[in-house]
């Protein structure tokens, strides 16, 4: 019974789960750089705005760049599914190539 239960040895190597992590980390940048470039972008114009009407007011860039930031997740949101879905099934279909019996 115990034999039974006891079906592989999961095998790391170095780099496998290096080039992995490395993988996931550029997707993490690629993924989240609309909604900062967005806000970056609106931050910028807003700054700009304030500047040349001498308007100090530190809460007034907040509102757009929340409304902007919730738009480009909206728009991207398609993409951004899919590019995570299709590393969520790579990595997946890497599980059997570590079982080793």
């Amino acid at each position: 019974m115990i034999d039974m239960l006891w079906i592989a040895k999961i095998t790391y190597d170095d780099g496998f789960i290096l080039g992995i992590c490395s993988e996931a980390l550029y997707l993490i940048l690629l993924l989240s750089a609309p909604m900062l470039i967005s806000a970056l972008g609106v931050g910028l114009v807003i700054s700009i705005l304030q500047a040349t009407t001498q308007v100090q007011e530190q809460t007034l860039s907040f509102v757009p760049k929340i409304v902007v930031t919730f738009l480009s997740v909206i728009i991207c949101s398609t993409w951004i599914g899919g590019v995570l879905g299709a590393f969520a099934v790579k990595v997946f279909s890497y599980i059997p190539e570590l079982l080793v019996k």
